[in-house]
Order: C-alpha cells, then structure tokens, then sequence
C-alpha cells in the first residue's frame, strides 16, 4: 500500500461521519420535532415579522432628584486679622491670627529649649476598641487630668517655668486667662492629627483655645461640620487652610469648636520639627458626663 493511500485511510479514521442530510418536504410535515429543536425561553419578536410591533417609549427628562453641587474652593487665610469664618445657629465662628507673635531670634531659642526640656512621650489612643499610639509626641500641664480619643493625661502642675511666661504672653493678646496646656511635638512631616473638634465638656461651651507654633512650618486646616441632610458628607462642605509658621499665634473662639473641625495632615517631603502649644481652660467633668465626653450644641426650638 503506498504511502499516499495510508495516510488517506488513517485521516479517514479520525473524521466523524456527516449526519445525512433530511429530505426537503413542504407542508406542516416539514416541522422539526420538539426533542429536535429547543424551544425558546422568551422569544424575541423579529422587527421585520407582520406581527404587532412594540413602539419604543419616547424618552422624557426627569429633573434629578437632588441638586447638582459644586465644591466649594479652600479659602487660605495667611494675613494677619480678625476673620468671622461662619455664622449658624450655634453662633459665630472666629479666627484670629497673629504671624510673628514671637520675634524669630526669641522663637529660635525658645523652640530648642522646649524641644530638649519638655517630657515628650507617645500616647496611646482607643478607637473602636483598638488601641493606637499617636502619630506624635505630647505632654500636659494642667491641675486637672484631659481625656481625649478613651484615654487619659494625667494631671501636671509641675509648669516648666518658659511655659509660664508665654501663657502670660498669649493671656494678655487674648484677653482670656487659660490654666492649662498641652503641647504637641511634630518630628517630621509624617507626624499628625486627623479630623477632630476640642469639644470635649470639660473645656465648656464655647471654648476659646490659643494655638502657639514654633518649628517647621504646618498646614492647619479646617472643615465646616456638614448640616443634618447632608448625613455626615463632607464633600460640599467649606474649607479653609492657614499656614502656621514660626513664631505664630492662632486664636479659636466663639463656636468653631460646635460647627468646625480642624486637622494637621501628612506632609510627603521633608518637614524639620514643629512644636504646637494650645492653651485652653479645662473644667471639671460636667455633671451626667464620662471623662472626655463631647459636649454637643443643641439649637434651641423657637
């Protein structure tokens, strides 16, 4: 057998053999059986059959549901000035700022012998249950404990005597007097504190807290709490950035603390140290209150 033919035959081998072909019939008997042919679920009706045609609805504009929004632009606030930042049921919010409170060459020394002298150390935090150190390192002064995020500084009446001076400073600008302190040391740019309000009942209503910065400048920024509609989203909120420099004092007064939160966010590039000092007025605990309960305004009804 040659070769050619061989080949022939062993292809033949593997090839399936062709149903054969039905005969043509015309007439009802030409119908496929029902095991034959699947049947369709949910036949589709040709456009081009003599059948009744589905018309397509003509499309109609519905006004959406909740209007279109935009972002408000952040406001920066860099010049010296007394600014009134909101005004709402709760009151009037107000900033004052103050860059160059301090000369540098006061800021300069007072910065190093702070960073060397103060006990810093990392607190621990609770969120949720979980516990979390401080992207940040801090110390309190003060007759009385503060409590913040569950945990607890302990009271420290032991004043570094350059502390004692600049309180005397900030009492006499501010014209408010404040008997207790907690300092914040920023290492680096990666060093911060999230999105929060000092509202807490033991620094009372309407709380005026003085910010101090000596360091590496930081971007203090803050956020307009969201009205009871919007469900917390603070997308549409306003914003408001301050660049807090050496030397800088910032007051925080009337309600800023009800209807405003305020953070120092991450920084990825190089970022020298930065030591905050905020001043504030801590009261005993309210009565019905848990040691660093938030003390929340309430509107009054007309």
């Amino acid at each position: 057998m040659s070769d050619k033919r061989q080949r022939a035959r062993v292809q033949g081998s593997w090839a399936k053999q062709l149903p054969k072909q039905l005969p043509k019939h015309s007439g009802p008997t030409a119908a496929v059986t029902n095991h034959q042919q699947p049947k369709s679920v949910n036949p589709v009706p040709s456009s081009w059959g003599s059948g009744p045609q589905n018309t397509p609805k003509t499309f109609e504009f519905h006004q959406p549901v909740k209007p279109i929004r935009d972002v408000p632009p952040e406001k920066l606030i860099e010049q010296a000035g007394d600014y009134e930042i909101s005004h709402g049921p709760s009151g009037v919010s107000r900033l004052q700022l103050l860059p160059g409170f301090l000369p540098p060459e006061e800021a300069d020394w007072m910065f190093s012998k702070l960073l060397a002298e103060l006990p810093w150390s990392q607190k621990t935090n609770y969120r949720q249950g979980e516990a979390y150190e401080e992207p940040r390192l801090t110390c309190w002064y003060g007759e009385l404990p503060y409590t913040y995020a569950r945990s607890t500084m302990a009271a420290n009446t032991q004043w570094h005597p350059l502390l004692l001076t600049l309180r005397e400073a900030v009492e006499q600008v501010s014209q408010c007097s404040f008997n207790s302190l907690l300092c914040n040391l920023y290492r680096d740019g990666h060093d911060s504190i999230g999105w929060h309000s000092d509202d807490e009942a033991s620094l009372g209503a309407k709380p005026t807290i003085a910010s101090l910065s000596l360091g590496d400048t930081r971007v203090f920024s803050l956020r307009k709490q969201p009205v009871l509609e919007q469900d917390g989203d603070y997308t549409y909120v306003e914003r408001i950035r301050v660049p807090l420099g050496h030397g800088t004092l910032l007051l925080m007064s009337g309600a800023t603390q009800d209807d405003w939160q305020h953070q120092v966010a991450k920084e990825y590039h190089d970022r020298g140290p930065r030591i905050n000092l905020t001043f504030r007025t801590i009261h005993a605990e309210p009565e019905g209150y848990r040691a660093g309960t938030k003390l929340q305004f309430t509107a009054k009804k007309p």
